[in-house]
């Protein structure tokens, strides 16, 4: 198992990167036309709703007391993979 310390850097390294894509990906909406860049910013809205529950999750972690650390991890992985899946989703829709 993974310390502390490596978890939380393994969780922010991923968020991260998938903050990046997140964001290329709006960059580009900037040549789609009116209305498929409507429904566009809409799944991008979704996204972001989903990594900014990921990233307060995260920080929740950052904060759990030794005693609550393994049910944090278990609550953080079901954000972050919910956050992953609709980066994916939203992905395989454009």
């Amino acid at each position: 198992m993974q310390s502390r310390s490596e978890y939380i850097e393994l969780m922010r390294q991923e968020l991260d990167a998938l903050d990046m894509q997140l964001h290329r990906l709006e960059l580009s909406a900037a040549n789609l036309q009116e209305d498929a860049r409507i429904r566009y910013n809409l799944e991008v809205d979704k996204v972001k709703i989903q990594s900014a529950l990921a990233k307060e999750k995260f920080a929740n972690l950052l904060d759990s007391s030794e005693a609550s650390w393994n049910n944090m991890v278990t609550e953080t992985e079901k954000i972050r993979d919910a956050f992953v899946n609709s980066f994916h989703y939203f992905k395989s829709q454009i």
